[in-house]
């Protein structure tokens, strides 16, 4: 399957190459090669706004477990790949970077400061459940798997707890924690953990994670045919129920 970025090339960040069209694979294991970004002309990214739309990446691939669960339960067609695609891109872009990201940078800062400290505390224990959910979706994401019932009732269970999970856990973080951060930290360390974030983004992906993660869901979303956002519009309300 082809991956490509719907987006205006001036995006999230300008870079001086972009790499050819790569299969969803490959994104996903080795997230590509592209060009590390001209340290000059880029637009700054805030630590929150990098959180922020880090989460968005989360949202659609929460969408796309949402059509999984809806085509097992209703014994439709579900590509395993598709399905295992997604949680290996969750595991990779959000469990192993953005989370590490919040443990490491966030939560010591807010227990140290006692502040926050049963929801940080909830939250960690969130991304351990959500981890393990995460590898027994991509242990049972196989095409034998989603053939038989007792493991496609075991997939949608996994799926089912994940999302319920991750849905108000990323809107508790946007709206409470991320807040509280930015008034947590000087405007100097604030800044600074931006820049870091940039730093680490590329250490481990080789350039932006976050436009690869964009392109790698894109690309899941079309092959389930659930990227035209237009399909999501409900039709008007008719007269009589008004």
């Amino acid at each position: 399957m082809a991956v490509s970025a719907d987006r205006p090339d001036g995006g999230r960040r300008t870079f001086l190459h972009r790499a050819g069209t790569v299969s969803a694979g490959f994104v996903l294991l080795g997230w590509g090669t592209r060009a590390t970004a001209s340290a000059q002309g880029e637009e700054q990214v805030s630590a929150n706004e990098d959180l922020m739309r880090e989460h968005g990446v989360l949202k659609r691939a929460l969408l796309i477990y949402r059509d999984a669960m809806h085509r097992l339960d209703g014994q439709e067609d579900m590509p395993p790949d598709a399905l295992a695609s997604t949680a290996k891109l969750i595991k990779r872009f959000i469990e192993e970077y953005h989370e590490k990201q919040e443990e490491e940078y966030l939560f010591p800062r807010f227990e140290k400061a006692g502040q926050h400290v049963a929801l940080v505390r909830t939250l960690r224990l969130q991304h351990q459940r959500g981890r393990e959910r995460t590898n027994a979706i991509i242990q049972l994401a196989t095409p034998a798997s989603v053939k038989d019932a007792a493991t496609r009732a075991q997939l949608v269970q996994h799926i089912s707890a994940f999302v319920r999970m991750y849905e108000p856990h990323e809107a508790r973080e946007d709206t409470v924690l991320f807040p509280a951060f930015q008034k947590l930290v000087s405007k100097n360390e604030y800044a600074a953990l931006g820049e870091q974030f940039e730093r680490n983004e590329r250490q481990m992906f080789g350039g932006d994670g976050f436009d690869m993660a964009v392109d790698t869901v894109a690309g899941l979303e079309k092959q389930l045919g659930i990227y035209d956002l237009a399909q999501f519009t409900p039709p008007p309300v008719s007269e009589g129920h008004r």
